[in-house]
């Protein structure tokens, strides 16, 4: 049993603006945290959802600002179990690569294929830790949202959905975007990774809502739009699945029963995952990193 549940939400490309306003009922305070892998993106705002304590992050900042490869995904992740996060729903626009994904639906991830090429993707650079991965999002916390979106018969959630993430910033050429489709992808983006890998490092269950925002290049149009009105789909797109986004975390929030219920396999992840002798890690580096890996280190 995890009684205690604090649900982090990493806000992507439009819901990181609108879901500070959107989303909580009680106090809101806001932490200015340092970690030793630096800034988070932004301030973290917490204040609750009935008596669901949460945690937001913009994890792009306010206004956009932050690159996909420049994210800083250790200092969010990190931020985000000091503050005594146990789950982190996270939220990113991404492209459809199947025809049956329409722009403005939701996809409720359960697998990822890693394109990023240089991020760093784990805390633990002095230490040999080797966390399990297969299944790369919560499946306590999908089932939770999927029991979730049955009951919102407005809204089209596709229950299971192949993240490709790419380290962009450019998007695809066609021939890329034909490989992703060919490799099984379903969605294209930029900002799952290492993000959820660094969750898993951080035994934070983590579960991934996309919001397709356009077929990727692949699809060729019927029409012959000009840019602006391409940018102008997309912006409405991206609105209209920010919405269904916010009232899915709404309606899941409500009764989190099954994540009080079932322990996620993510809060024992590094219970067999450091490798090293621990009498040879630097005392200094298990200090560093105490909030994360603190537990496993107690005589």
């Amino acid at each position: 049993m995890h009684n205690k549940i604090t649900i982090g939400i990493i806000g992507g490309t439009g819901l990181g603006d609108a879901i500070i306003d959107s989303i909580g009922d009680g106090n809101i305070e806001s932490h200015d945290i340092d970690t030793p892998f630096g800034k988070p993106s932004s301030t973290i705002v917490t204040t609750q959802v009935g008596d669901v304590p949460i945690a937001i992050l913009q994890r792009h900042g306010p206004g956009h600002v932050i690159n996909p490869a420049a994210i800083p995904a250790r200092a969010n992740i990190f931020a985000l179990k000091t503050l005594g996060c146990t789950h982190i729903l996270a939220s990113g626009a991404t492209g459809s690569l199947r025809e049956e994904i329409a722009p403005g639906d939701l996809v409720l991830c359960d697998q990822l294929i890693d394109k990023t090429d240089g991020r760093p993707r784990t805390f633990y650079e002095n230490a040999a830790v080797h966390v399990e991965f297969a299944e790369p999002f919560c499946p306590i916390m999908r089932s939770w949202l999927i029991q979730a979106a049955k009951q919102l018969s407005d809204l089209t959630i596709h229950e299971s959905g192949t993240y490709i993430c790419m380290e962009g910033p450019s998007f695809s050429t066609k021939a890329e975007s034909i490989m992703h489709r060919q490799w099984g992808g379903d969605l294209i983006g930029m900002t799952a990774l290492p993000e959820a890998r660094l969750a898993r490092e951080a035994e934070i269950a983590y579960a991934l809502i996309a919001l397709p925002t356009d077929y990727d290049c692949w699809r060729q149009r019927k029409d012959k739009a000009d840019h602006a009105t391409l940018l102008d789909e997309i912006i409405a797109n991206l609105n209209r699945a920010t919405q269904a986004s916010i009232q899915l975390i709404r309606h899941a929030l409500s009764d989190i029963s099954l994540l009080r219920d079932q322990p996620s396999p993510a809060h024992n992840a590094l219970e067999l995952a450091i490798w090293s002798d621990k009498s040879n890690i630097d005392p200094a580096e298990i200090k560093n990193l105490e909030v994360l890996w603190g537990r496993y280190f107690q005589h």
